[in-house]
């Protein structure tokens, strides 16, 4: 048996790419971590016979899922501020309890604690912005995760750092310790327009452009920042980012739920990238993305579950479904976003927004195998019409068996692999003592 490559086998394979494909009886093909070919699975055992064969004969095979913006540590504040507005949620609950508890050590398990959510829910890639990023680059290093990590910046203290000059500094040391990282990436990740001054904007977008990275950035999340911006500055978010030149393919604007005809178009024309949150954005009350319109105008979008402290999980698979039923009420219209466009936007388009086209998101011949098993075997997802509407409208986390990256397994048969869950679990319920029994 010739060990190095691998026979990965499914009744159905989607592979994104071509568009709403889905191939029966196939298979992927993997050696030293890259998709070499894909064929139907009679075809490969006979062209690959000495190689290892990872038959799931009831299941479909996915690209891995791609969580464009999460806060991955606060998963450790899952609860602690339920059914409250965005700024309630904020002021009044969630920078209090960072200010006390917010540590390398917070950072570490609290990472632990999401990655292990996100790998059995299918996510091989996240795009986090919090503090403390050096933390959670090697955490994420050490558990076998694609991450990219925000530069984050704040023109007020934090336990991260105590001004923007310094947000700065460290957002470049840990760009710097990141290189030594072969699945971790950064991101320019200023927080938002309300808290972060014209000046430390402007700097941003210069070291964005000279690193050649992504800005991260949550805008437009709540008609409230929009009113406050327009009595503050003058004119609205989206402009005052385009009259300083962040509008452009570099930019990931996450949530972007209150939005006219013309920044519509204005999205579209300046190649941003919009990531939506659906179940944050409902849990919150924060609005509605038009994702139909913004798709129609042709602008890229992705999807993202936000933290768990505002959704209240990291599940992917629940923000695709999500994603289609708000866009048909949004939209009155029951095509809008079909269940094979919110794959995309799960994976493709994720993978697009990341720059990270040409080697994730999608199962084709040259890119990394970053792949997802769910067992349609299940009483929830029988008789099987069309797999790619299964997936989304009725699949379930747990009919996730296996995730692969770079083609190692990271889940096996409904096991994370190399991870102590036991001790993620005490973790997590320690934190949960200490900030349950302090003020």
């Amino acid at each position: 048996m010739n060990a190095s490559i691998k026979i990965i086998s499914a009744r159905w394979v989607v592979p994104v790419v071509p568009r709403n494909t889905v191939l029966e009886n196939h298979a992927v093909v993997v050696e030293n971590g890259i998709i070499i070919d894909l064929l139907d699975t009679q075809s490969a055992l006979e062209k690959y016979q000495s190689a290892e064969h990872i038959n799931r004969e009831s299941h479909a095979l996915i690209p891995g899922l791609i969580n464009a913006h999460t806060h991955a540590a606060m998963s450790l504040f899952r609860g602690i501020a339920d059914d409250v507005p965005l700024m309630e949620w904020l002021e009044g609950h969630i920078w209090p309890a960072e200010a006390k508890w917010v540590n390398p050590d917070f950072m570490r398990d609290g990472a632990q604690l999401a990655i292990a959510e996100m790998l059995m829910s299918g996510t091989t890639c996240f795009n986090d912005m919090y503090f403390h990023s050096d933390t959670v680059a090697r955490v994420a290093q050490d558990m076998g995760i694609r991450a990219f990590v925000g530069m984050i910046v704040l023109d007020f203290p934090s336990t991260w750092a105590a001004n923007a000059d310094e947000y700065f500094d460290k957002g470049m040391r840990v760009h710097d310790e990141v290189r030594a990282l072969s699945r971790v990436n950064t991101t320019m990740a200023p927080h938002a327009p309300y808290t972060v001054s014209d000046a430390s904007l402007a700097t941003a977008r210069t070291y964005a452009d000279e690193l050649q990275i992504p800005i991260h950035m949550h805008v437009h999340e709540t008609a409230d920042e929009v009113t406050s911006a327009l009595e503050t500055n003058g004119v609205r978010p989206l402009a005052r980012l385009h009259q300083l030149g962040l509008l452009n393919p570099r930019m990931m604007a996450v949530h972007m739920t209150q939005l006219t005809d013309d920044e519509i178009t204005l999205s579209a024309e300046q190649g941003i990238h919009v990531v939506h949150c659906p179940e944050s954005n409902l849990k919150l009350a924060s609005g509605q993305c038009p994702v139909a319109d913004l798709l129609r105008a042709g602008t890229n979008v992705c999807l993202g579950t936000d933290s768990a402290s505002s959704n209240n999980d990291l599940d992917m698979l629940g923000e695709m479904r999500t994603a289609c039923l708000i866009a048909k009420t949004t939209a009155n219209d029951a095509r809008a976003l079909p269940a094979w466009q919110a794959l995309e936007m799960a994976t493709i388009n994720g993978a697009t927004a990341l720059n990270v086209q040409n080697e994730i998101g999608s199962l084709e011949i040259g890119k990394s195998a970053d792949m997802v098993a769910l067992d349609l075997n299940h009483l929830s997802t029988q008789p099987v019409y069309n797999p790619i509407s299964q997936i989304v409208y009725s699949a379930s986390r747990e009919q996730i068996s296996d995730v692969w990256i770079e083609g190692k397994a990271r889940v096996s048969n409904k096991q994370l692999q190399n991870v102590d869950v036991q001790q993620i679990l005490s973790n997590a319920a320690l934190w949960g003592e200490r900030l349950s029994n302090h003020d």
